[in-house]
């Protein structure tokens, strides 16, 4: 309770709380005054810590109103568990955290390290202007440089056999129609076929579009394999081998991709996002780097390749959280 006195020394030298407000006072700032009333005082001596009314203001007016609604029914039990609650067991615990030098700890260093770090990175986010800022006349540069990711060819997904000679692939493929399960058809081509990127994966090309281009990377194909594919429904077999250069192929089609067509329309927003967060990027990368020149100082990496970096000592105990 606040009335109570504990032992790092709180006080209550007030009875501001009842006339404190809700929200920051919009009075131009000429009540500076009965903001700066100290209403709590935590501990004693230099390290006391004291909460103002404009620090209860403050903290009620970045609150939003429903998480406000959970510390009372009424605007004075609001105030009063906010401070009880927030304030005082915050200082409470940051008194606590200063007598027994928790912040000489290296986990707790590099965790007060990352939330400083994630917190100035999300101030950048807030300052900088909406996604509606962003002009069309960019979004459609992006979507016209980006065309291949909003209009593709329909893709079939092809395992094949490369067999020597047209006879081998004939008689591979009734191997393969008499047992048409992957199993079999990855241990045919482990044995016949002579592409030796493809073959100990079961002859799978992956997705192609119709010039034979694969999305697995660097793979490309004659494109009549594809046309090839393209005679027969998914699941089924191409049912006489198919000529590829100097070999024939054992075609099995097994799924497709659908074309699409995704008109500027339909992904503006997507694309004013994503500029939105790539601008946002360019300036946080600017400030790291403005930040990077101004203050990194004694820099010497080789130290790093010759001395073992001892892990950090444990986290102190969660007691001080609860």
């Amino acid at each position: 309770m606040i009335g109570r006195k504990t032992s790092l020394g709180l006080v209550v030298v007030g009875t501001w709380l009842a006339c404190a407000a809700g929200s920051r006072a919009e009075d131009g700032g000429a009540d500076a005054a009965r903001r700066a009333a100290i209403v709590v005082r935590v501990g004693a001596g230099p390290s006391a810590r004291a909460i103002t009314v404009g620090e209860i203001e403050d903290g009620l007016a970045a609150m939003p109103p429903f998480q406000r609604r959970m510390f009372g029914a009424t605007p004075d039990a609001v105030r009063r568990a906010f401070v009880a609650d927030v304030l005082v067991r915050g200082a409470l615990l940051d008194l606590t955290a200063q007598a027994t030098d928790v912040a000489a700890n290296p986990a707790v260093q590099y965790a007060l390290d990352r939330a400083r770090s994630s917190t100035t990175l999300r101030s950048v986010r807030a300052a900088a202007a909406p996604p509606s800022s962003v002009p069309m006349s960019e979004v459609q540069a992006y979507y016209d440089e980006n065309r291949a990711r909003y209009h593709a060819a329909e893709r079939v997904q092809v395992w094949r056999i490369l067999c020597a000679t047209r006879e081998d692939a004939a008689s591979v493929l009734g191997a393969a129609l008499a047992n048409p399960t992957p199993k079999a058809f990855t241990e045919l081509a482990r044995e016949h076929s002579q592409d030796k990127a493809t073959n100990l994966r079961g002859g799978n090309l992956g997705f192609l579009t119709p010039d034979g281009q694969s999305n697995e990377p660097g793979l490309q194909v004659d494109p009549a394999i594809v046309r090839a594919a393209q005679t027969v429904r998914d699941g089924d077999f191409v049912r006489t081998p198919v000529a590829e250069g100097a070999y024939f192929a054992v075609v099995w089609r097994r799924g497709t991709i659908a074309a699409s067509d995704h008109p500027l329309q339909e992904v503006a927003a997507q694309i004013r996002d994503a500029l939105w967060k790539l601008h946002v990027k360019k300036d946080a990368d600017r400030l790291l780097a403005s930040l990077r020149s101004a203050r990194l100082r004694d820099l010497d990496d080789d130290i790093l390749r010759f001395e073992d970096i001892a892990p950090p000592a444990a986290a102190p105990s969660a007691a001080l959280s609860r």
